[in-house]
């Protein structure tokens, strides 16, 4: 059979779906216009309306246009989760324009690759972020430059609107003055225009550029059309099937900048009229306040986010029996993880999986229906996917470890001016993952490791996964990564990297006598280090690559020495 998982499939979701696909802002005007006064999103204790976040969108489009931005023009969209986040995405959209989701926390460097590879003729930033886009505004295409506030949508004092671009003389402040390259987010508002309408063809044209991480040399535009986000969040509506359009309420936890926060949260709400809570930033304090508060429904993230709220001390204080349903996605989900996470919710917490390069969800366990702990699911609807050899690039039977491949609506176009590059990755229309894993024989798909991270020691394979699960479970354990670090006579060896639990105390052998219980004596770790914490991305996912660059450094610096 060449599609097993459907046997798995429940009868509210379709094998395959009947597509209303049209350009993406066209569903925000729908929504709109079906509830005019729902609330659409809330932030920092403001609730903004469907209509609102509509009408502003459509200002900011008209804005975009009276400076000159024309349908296939680059935006950036430089923003932490905020209302503007939303309105400048979508209205950069009615205007035509391709959107180039940038990092806020992205560093002067990071910023102008993306600036100059991207050629983004405006950028919509926080004001705090002001002195980083000029310093390098110069060395690539941006002719615009759009401020805002996180006062814009608060009743701050006036004094405190953009006070990082504002100076004081003589204890008086000066106001920000707007000049052909400058421009505010209070005039954009304030313009009263209505956009033009821009044909689309929602097959072939752009709606995204988005960079992935760059692990491995330098970051690559995906080129996502409007039919890649549609398609790939209709499906995830009906992955969603108990939910009620117009009734949930989402944490919007995961940054909007990333893909997986963009579709799972914002663009779904967008769709189905849910209500975003918007969290501009990670505190866990803050997350389970809004919880609570808001009565939150759904709340997609990542492992990282689900761990940190577990291990809050105050956790018993707060009532987060309103949730009803998580799909984890960004990294492997821990199975402790999410038994522990039920047990506390009482909803469901399920793995997923995806990459940027599929808009980007690919698999995942049913909320509602059967599941298998450890394992990422089933394709989604529509969605092919399968196993190939490493050496030989042939289909695998279930069971075999090879390079997962998937193919379907929501997989890129291409990456961005790097035909060579899409090349290797986009072959007969399906997308090799670089993940490796297998297959079992009810279509339910497993990640083993990412090809690139698999350690090779003494001639042996190890998957960083396998061990990472092993060391979860041991009760002091927080969190923890394993790499593989450079090694003279192995070749690799595998090292693990621990944060241990609050008040928890533990030595190396401690938990290697642990780990040797369950783990072969190659795939053990033969170096342990204890830290305070693991680096991460935005969205949680941990750095394992960080961590093999320190040893190298580490281990260069010492030959040095």
């Amino acid at each position: 059979m060449e599609k097993p998982w459907l046997a798995s499939y429940p009868k509210e979701i379709p094998h395959t779906i009947s597509y209303d696909i049209k350009p993406l802002h066209h569903y925000l005007q729908e929504t709109a216009s079906r509830y005019p006064f729902k609330k659409a999103l809330h932030f920092l204790g403001k609730d903004i309306t469907f209509r609102e976040v509509h009408t502003m969108a459509k200002k900011f489009a008209a804005y975009l246009q009276s400076l000159g931005i024309q349908k296939g023009d680059r935006v950036a969209v430089m923003l932490p989760n905020c209302p503007q986040g939303v309105i400048g995405y979508y209205g950069a959209l009615i205007a035509g324009a391709i959107v180039v989701q940038t990092n806020p926390l992205y560093t002067e460097r990071e910023l102008e690759y993306q600036l100059k590879d991207s050629e983004a003729k405006a950028i919509l930033c926080l004001d705090l972020l002001y002195p980083k886009v000029t310093s390098v505004k110069n060395a690539t295409s941006l002719e615009h430059i759009i401020l805002t506030s996180i006062s814009d949508f608060l009743p701050f004092p006036k004094n405190l609107l953009y006070p990082f671009v504002q100076k004081k003389q003589n204890n008086i402040v000066v106001k920000v003055t707007e000049t052909k390259e400058l421009h505010l987010w209070k005039t954009a508002m304030n313009a009263g225009a209505e956009p033009h309408e821009i044909p689309c063809d929602h097959d072939e044209d752009l709606a995204l550029l988005q960079y992935t991480g760059g692990t491995t040399g330098f970051p690559k535009g995906v080129m996502l059309t409007h039919k890649n986000l549609v398609s790939n969040t209709v499906m995830g509506i009906y992955w969603l099937y108990n939910c009620v359009p117009g009734e949930e309420v989402v944490l919007g936890a995961l940054p909007f900048f990333h893909v997986y926060g963009m579709t799972a949260v914002m663009n779904i709400s967008i769709m189905q009229a849910y209500k975003m809570v918007l969290i501009p930033k990670f505190d866990v304090e803050g997350m389970l306040k809004a919880i609570k508060k808001h009565s939150v429904t759904l709340f997609p993230g990542a492992p990282t986010m689900y761990i940190a709220l577990l291990n809050h001390p105050k956790l018993h204080e707060y009532d987060l029996s309103s949730v009803r349903a998580c799909i984890s996605g960004s990294a492997p989900l821990p199975v402790e993880v999410q038994e522990r996470f039920e047990e506390v919710t009482g909803g469901k917490l399920v793995e997923g999986y995806g990459l940027t390069e599929a808009s980007p969800i690919t698999h995942s366990n049913f909320l509602w229906a059967k599941r298998v702990s450890g394992s990422i699911g089933v394709p989604w609807p529509d969605t092919k996917a399968q196993v190939l050899s490493l050496e030989t690039g042939e289909a695998l039977p279930p069971r075999e470890i090879g390079e997962i491949a998937v193919k379907g609506p929501q997989i890129m176009k291409g990456y961005w001016k790097k035909p060579e590059e899409t090349d290797a990755v986009l072959r007969d229309g399906w997308l090799y993952t670089g993940d490796v894993g297998y297959m079992d024989e009810d279509g339910f798909f497993y990640i083993v490791d990412r090809k690139k991270d698999m350690i090779v020691a003494s001639g042996f394979n190890i998957y960083p996964r396998e061990v990472e699960e092993v060391l979860y479970e041991y009760e002091k354990v927080k969190e923890v990564v394993v790499a593989g670090i450079p090694d003279p006579y192995r070749g690799e060896t595998v090292k693990a990297y621990i944060v241990l639990k609050e008040g928890a105390a533990c030595t190396a052998e401690e938990i290697d006598q642990y780990a040797r219980k369950y783990l072969a004596a190659y795939k053990a770790p033969k170096l342990y280090e204890f830290r305070q914490e693991l680096p991460k991305t935005m969205v949680g996912k941990i750095l394992r690559r960080a961590l093999v660059e320190e040893e190298v450094q580490k281990n260069s610096d010492e030959k040095l020495g």
